[in-house]
């Protein structure tokens, strides 16, 4: 597992300046890329002279640790990465990793590629060091796919040398990415995500693999004639002073025909909480670090007892086909991803004792004992449902089978049925 050193709070973002893969829909419903844009893919296997980005790039195994003019013109291009390096430079790995970071989020990718590979060559390579060897290389990696670059087959066969879900993981994408097939990508990485925390961008990159493939593998279908199966309750939360917006919101949706409206506040919730799980849930939602956090918490301990739709108290049903919506769905799961593949924990419906609930619960436990400083996005929001569709994901390719089905709707769905406060 990555060191929590290693985890930047970076939301992916496509398509990439300089991306030369573009996802088109085919008549199947799947997901390819069109010859046009579509890049040239290394063969598997081959072990050829690394092909540097540019004439001028070192290759990253090289024993010189310098920044050469070619990494400053690549730091160049981003206005607050050039910043940063003319205040700070690159004296150590940190602040080569610093600068790596703005360039990703910024899209500059394959400027990015370069200086995570600058951070490589100055990485000591002792374990101890963070962030690893490994989280340098295979962020370098990912970017250059990210640019519509041909993956360096040596730097894969050494990435390997250092963590082989993590090698797995990149050359999953790159099958992926390139029109193969979605199901053997996935195959090929295995469960690679359980080498980083909940919710980082491996579980983004593997529930976008999985949404696309024309294959079901979020487990059964729901049975043809088959019932809605998810309560009709609404759950809210909201600690503190409330607001007459959202005053006004609870109203609404108490007030909607055929629904069990229920809010917690504070109070309400450890209370609740120690009923019905102890006096360790109860800790640990007092013990969370804002309300964001404790609201994270709440939530999927309420929803695994009773089932029903979970909706934050900043967000609400649009209009009368949004209630509609609701009373149709007939999965025993319904969840809904932002365009960067993120599970939306802010809007969801299950049933009750949901298996992916139980394994959200699984994370959110673990990512609080062990985890309590990470990013709240990855220790108790949308990370752990990635994470659980994930697993689910990963137990149908091996086999497993399911109790409950799942329903996944993209962010256009999303946002015809919530607004936001």
């Amino acid at each position: 597992m990555t060191n929590a050193s290693d985890s930047f709070s970076i939301h992916t973002f496509r398509p990439y300046r300089g991306l030369k893969r573009a996802y088109v829909q085919q008549e199947d419903g799947a997901a390819g890329v069109t010859e046009e844009t579509a890049a040239p893919v290394v063969p598997q296997g081959v072990t050829a002279s690394l092909k540097p980005l540019g004439e001028a790039e070192l290759a990253i195994d090289a024993d010189n640790a310098e920044v050469t003019p070619f990494d400053v013109e690549a730091l160049s291009v981003d206005p607050q990465a050039k910043a940063y390096f003319d205040r700070h430079g690159i004296s150590s790995l940190h602040k080569a990793f610093s600068v790596a970071n703005i360039l990703h989020t910024h899209k500059n990718v394959k400027e990015a590629a370069i200086i995570y590979g600058l951070g490589f060559r100055m990485h000591s390579k002792h374990s101890a060091q963070h962030p690893s060897a490994a989280t340098l290389l295979q962020l370098r990696l990912l970017c250059m796919l990210k640019a519509g670059l041909p993956l360096p087959r040596r730097e894969v066969d050494i990435l390997r040398t250092y963590n082989t879900p993590l090698a797995k993981y990149i050359e999953g994408v790159e099958m992926a990415w390139s029109g193969q097939d979605g199901r053997e990508a996935l195959l090929h990485m295995g469960n690679a995500y359980e080498e980083f925390y909940t919710g980082e961008e491996i579980d983004c990159r593997y529930l976008e693999i999985a949404t696309r493939c024309s294959n079901n593998l979020f487990g059964k279908s729901p049975e043809e004639g088959k019932s809605p199966t998810i309560p009709r309750n609404i759950f809210m939360y909201f600690d503190g002073e409330m607001s007459e917006k959202v005053q006004e919101n609870f109203t609404y949706h108490s007030n909607i025909s055929g629904f069990n409206f229920k809010s917690f506040n504070k109070e309400e919730a450890q209370e609740w909480l120690y009923q019905n799980y102890g006096v360790e849930a109860r800790s640990l939602f007092l013990n969370m670090r804002h309300p964001a956090e404790a609201t994270d918490f709440l939530r999927v301990h309420v929803t695994q007892i009773y089932g029903g739709w979970w909706m934050d108290a900043d967000i609400r049903l649009q209009d009368n086909n949004a209630i509609e919506f609701l009373e149709s769905q007939k999965s025993d799961n319904v969840f809904f991803t932002e365009d960067n593949y993120f599970v939306h924990n802010n809007f969801y419906g299950t049933v009750s004792n949901s298996s992916i609930g139980e394994d959200c619960l699984l994370s959110l436990y673990r990512n609080s004992y062990k985890y309590h400083d990470l990013y709240t996005a990855h220790k108790t929001g949308s990370g752990i449902f990635n994470r659980a569709l994930n697993r689910r994901v990963y137990r149908t390719l091996q086999g497993v089978s399911v109790k409950d089905d799942v329903q996944i709707y993209d962010a256009a769905v999303f946002d015809q049925l919530i607004d936001s406060l």
